[in-house]
């Protein structure tokens, strides 16, 4: 059997599901399809010459490297293709993006034959995405004297391969598309149990939405072919919860434009649109497609003749329609005046869509070709010795003269690219700034390693001071799915430079920790930046952005990011914490008082800076962690000097485990990282630079005053997944005391684990049992209770301290590393099952909760569908709550009422916490 038979056998199973073949990257079955090719008397030439030309993957795929090779002897009249001329040979490698294509249009222009160097040259004119090796080619060749060098150096420097784009249509239709009211997550767009087919683009695709949905909207196309369909969500926010990169190519791939005709199921330009706008980690993905994201304002609050807001019965406010984006909808974006209209009626004021850097985005096709064009006319202007033409859209710069800098405002300062030493920057400024920290996780990790094959990306950049591929949210199940696609991801990163979950060699133990907190463990400077492939890529040292799969790429490949400086909202708290609350609490009570104070989320789109003072770096992250669903943009942990330097000191510790453990690269990264830990703990203690902290005279957005002395009892995030008003389900906005329960609302299942949880949280799961079994004689379970562990870090923790060991006397189940399960749980008894590290049922793609449940959690999400379907009988309900009032119920199999919540927490240390004015010892819990 040839590579080829192969090939067709699979695109036969792939046409029953409905699919066409599969995009080929592999150079070893590319390079039979040629010799096919080469043969004009084979069976198989036209079919291959079709998979050559329109299915072979560009970039730095192996495939691409064959192809571009292959298209160079064409070119250089090696090898006769009747069906490809030499002229369509150049306009191939030109669809190639970069990689081996741009060498040999380098070997082409550099030849001997003066016509080909010419049209090579031309060719080279327009592409973008050239590395240093490339540069440096040309550089030398100009150095040398060559003409042809010359020329592209002095079109780079005049940016002709953006200035000589289309510019944007002055006008585009849209017909309307309402895909769900209420906020929209993106796990609408991209499921997470399907996140094992995100690579292919195509099977992927299948997922977004429902089969209904995407058949009203090829309905929609062929009813109104001069429109593009915008998707939107009415009466809320688009794409919240993740950036999700396969959410905006599922859409894109349903409503957008196909990026080349060479290059399958790659499309562009997505309109997407909400109420409420855009979520900001999203807007970001769709700013990476070159898309557009508009903010309707569509429905506004009512308000009396007082200019009071109206609230109904149940104490929200009341919307007003201002106008309809019914399904069906034909209406005109206007790019010039940036003006939404229906007909001649101007309906909205979208200026803020169409900013002089978003319609650069727009009209390249993406960012990343205006990144990567910024730095391909700084190199040519640079060695040509002249001024880069002033082509690109200036930086915004706001500098206020007598204002102070917030934190996030000081740590964009601190690491920005390109701006005179003298100017400082505010909120509002767009920054270009170097990540010190990359994330990459396993779901997106594929999409990421595509991102960089595309952008020929080989090595990660010298100026990252640390990368992760984590193997967290395929942890549970070790299923064919994840077999398939994990060891090829390992293998790839490791390749890359990242510390790898997975050795592609088999030297270390397989690492299945949580991604966000082994970042949090290996951030070892409260000034650094960090991209997360991750929504809750939210550091408690740092500041920390949730990114798509590309911007990550982006990251690893040039070290940096560009983004506009977030506005702060500063929060401090006051009061005092009852000995019997949880952390937890205080997170929850924080978005409930904050929404009570302003009647709208003032977190949104802005970085929360939580003055945390005086909780480590793992306890602190509970905070941090939450605020993606707060829908903010980022948080910052403000710490005092001490605290951050124990925090450091257990990262140290950490990192050094790693070590220990196998995972150091030969570039030796960890070693590297517990070194700047070491200089930033002396910068500390020396008082050269303590901890971070913002300006006296910051200017916040707003300031938020969490009263401590207000949360008498355990606080619980609901779905309310019955609510009348569709979009105020699966919000994280409606959250309750406990009591509100009655003590009588039947639980399903427990679930203590995922990121919101420290090694704290698990020794409180011990302490709890070990104090239950003493009062009642033995601990029965009503309900299962599932609990994972973030890290084997922590679990080494709890087995030297001997809580494992409780833990496990406990257990009706423990994972087992050397069989690791095969299959998803189907069902639950009621027993304590102690999973392997990772995010498990918080993901929703592997391990599930049964349809219908109720879930009590620690995690984070309350998406529909995520921890838990819906039967054809109930709503699934993921609850969100404390780890003490998640165990409780599960031994209860309800929620607890507070005489028995008290008892069950008695005497135990839960995660304390003070306000940074008073003393750091009182807020110390037995976890510090």
């Amino acid at each position: 059997m040839s590579l080829y038979t192969d090939y067709l056998d699979e695109i036969e199973t792939r046409q029953i599901q409905g699919l066409h073949p599969k995009p080929i990257d592999d150079a070893a079955l590319l390079n039979e399809i040629i010799a096919q090719i080469r043969d004009q008397d084979n069976e198989h030439r036209a079919e291959s010459l079709n998979f050559f030309i329109y299915n072979t993957l560009p970039g730095t795929t192996s495939a691409a490297g064959a192809k571009a090779e292959f298209l160079k002897e064409i070119i250089l009249g090696k090898a006769d293709v009747k069906e490809i001329t030499p002229s369509f040979a150049f306009e191939l490698l030109a669809h190639m993006r970069g990689g081996p294509s741009i060498k040999v249009l380098i070997d082409l222009a550099f030849g001997d034959d003066a016509s080909i160097a010419t049209e090579a040259a031309e060719v080279l004119k327009t592409q973008v995405y050239l590395y240093e090796a490339d540069m440096d080619r040309i550089k030398v060749a100009f150095e040398g004297g060559n003409p042809i060098a010359k020329d592209i150096l002095e079109s780079y420097a005049k940016a002709e391969f953006f200035t000589k784009l289309p510019e944007l249509d002055e006008e585009i239709k849209v017909v309307t598309y309402i895909a769900a009211e209420g906020d929209i997550s993106t796990d609408l767009l991209s499921p997470g149990n399907q996140a094992h087919s995100r690579s292919d683009r195509e099977l992927h695709g299948k997922c977004m939405i429902t089969p209904e949905a995407q058949a009203e909207i090829q309905a929609l196309q062929k009813k109104h072919p001069e429109a593009r369909v915008m998707l939107i969500a009415e009466k809320g926010t688009m794409g919240v919860g993740s950036s999700r990169m396969s959410g905006v190519n599922n859409v894109a791939l349903w409503t957008g434009k196909q990026a080349s005709p060479y290059i399958p199921f790659v499309n562009i330009a997505p309109v997407v649109a909400g109420t409420n706008g855009i979520s900001p980690i999203f807007l970001t993905t769709v700013d990476v497609t070159g898309g557009i994201g508009l903010d309707l304002k569509n429905w506004v609050k009512k308000t009396d003749s007082d200019g009071k807001v109206v609230l109904n019965e149940s104490g929200d406010p009341v919307l007003e329609q201002v106008y309809s984006v019914e399904t069906g909808k034909v209406l005109t974006i206007n790019t010039k005046t940036k003006t939404l209209y229906e007909g001649d009626n101007e309906l909205a004021d979208i200026s803020a869509s169409f900013t002089p850097q978003k319609v650069e985005f727009m009209k390249a096709g993406g960012s990343y070709p205006v990144v990567f064009g910024k730095k391909l006319q700084t190199f040519a202007a640079e060695t040509l010795g002249v001024e880069a033409a002033p082509v690109f859209a200036p930086s915004k710069e706001v500098s206020i003269e007598g204002q102070g800098l917030t934190a996030v405002e000081k740590i964009f300062n601190s690491n920005a690219v390109g701006v005179d030493k003298d100017t400082v920057l505010h909120a509002g400024s767009d920054a270009r700034v170097k990540v010190n920290i990359v994330g990459s996780q396993d779901t997106t990790g594929l999409m990421t390693a595509q991102e960089l094959e595309s952008m020929a990306a080989t090595v990660i950049s010298p100026t990252v001071d640390g990368a992760y591929q984590s193997g967290c949210h395929t942890a549970s199940v070790w299923d064919l799915k994840a077999q398939a696609n994990i060891p090829k991801l390992m293998k790839f990163m490791n390749s890359f430079g990242l510390i790898t979950a997975r050795d592609p060699k088999g030297s270390y133990h397989s690492m299945t920790d949580v991604i966000h907190k082994v970042l949090n463990d290996i951030t070892v400077d409260d000034w650094a930046i960090i991209i997360g492939g991750d929504s809750h890529t939210r550091m408690s040292k740092g500041v920390a952005f949730g990114a798509d799969s590309g911007t990550v790429a982006l990251a690893l490949a040039t070290g940096e990011a560009t983004m506009p400086i977030p506005q702060s909202v500063k929060v401090t708290f006051k009061g005092s914490m009852a000995d019997y609350m949880d952390f937890r609490d205080v997170v929850h009570a924080t978005q409930a008082q904050m929404l009570k104070q302003f009647g709208e989320n003032v977190f949104q789109g802005r970085v929360i800076e939580v003055h945390i003072g005086t909780l480590l770096a793992d306890q602190a992250f509970t905070f941090t962690d939450w605020t993606a669903e707060m829908k903010a943009k980022a948080s910052i942990c403000i710490s005092q000097d001490e605290t951050l330097i124990g925090s450091l000191e257990l990262a140290k510790s950490r990192i050094q485990t790693m070590i220990d453990k196998g995972m150091e690269n030969d570039a030796g990264t960890l070693q590297g990282l517990i070194d700047k830990a070491d200089a930033r703990i002396t910068e500390i203690r020396s008082g050269e630079k303590p901890a971070l902290a913002p300006d006296d005279n910051a200017k916040y957005y707003a300031e938020v005053v969490v009263d401590l002395d207000q949360i008498v009892e355990p606080m619980i995030a609901d779905p309310d997944v019955n609510n009348a008003d569709v979009s105020k389900r699966y919000t994280h906005d409606t959250i309750r005391p406990v009591s509100f329960y009655g003590g009588d609302k039947k639980v399903d299942l427990g679930f203590v684990g995922s990121c919101m949880v420290h090694k704290g949280d698990m020794k409180i799961v011990a302490q709890m049992l070990k104090n239950l079994e003493k009062e009642s004689g033995k601990v029965e379970f009503k309900a299962p209770l599932v609990v994972a562990a973030p890290t084997y870090n922590i679990i080494d923790e709890l087995k030297a301290e001997g809580d494992w060991e409780i833990l496990q006397h406990y257990s009706g189940f423990e994972f087992d590393d050397m069989m690791p399960k095969s299959t998803a749980r189907t069902e639950y008894e009621n027993i304590l099952y102690l999973e392997r590290p990772g995010c498990n049922l918080c993901m929703g793609n592997q391990e599930k909760a049964a349809k219908g449940d109720t879930v009590l959690a620690t995690s984070t999400r309350l998406f529909q569908g995520r921890v838990v379907e819906d039967s054809s009988e109930k709503k699934g309900e993921s609850l969100l709550a404390s780890t003490p009032v998640v165990v409780l119920s599960a031994i209860l199999g309800r929620t607890p009422n507070m005489t028995e919540y008290k008892a069950a927490v008695e005497g135990i240390n839960l995660t304390k916490f003070s306000p940074p004015l008073e003393k750091p010892a009182a807020a110390r819990s037995v976890h510090f």
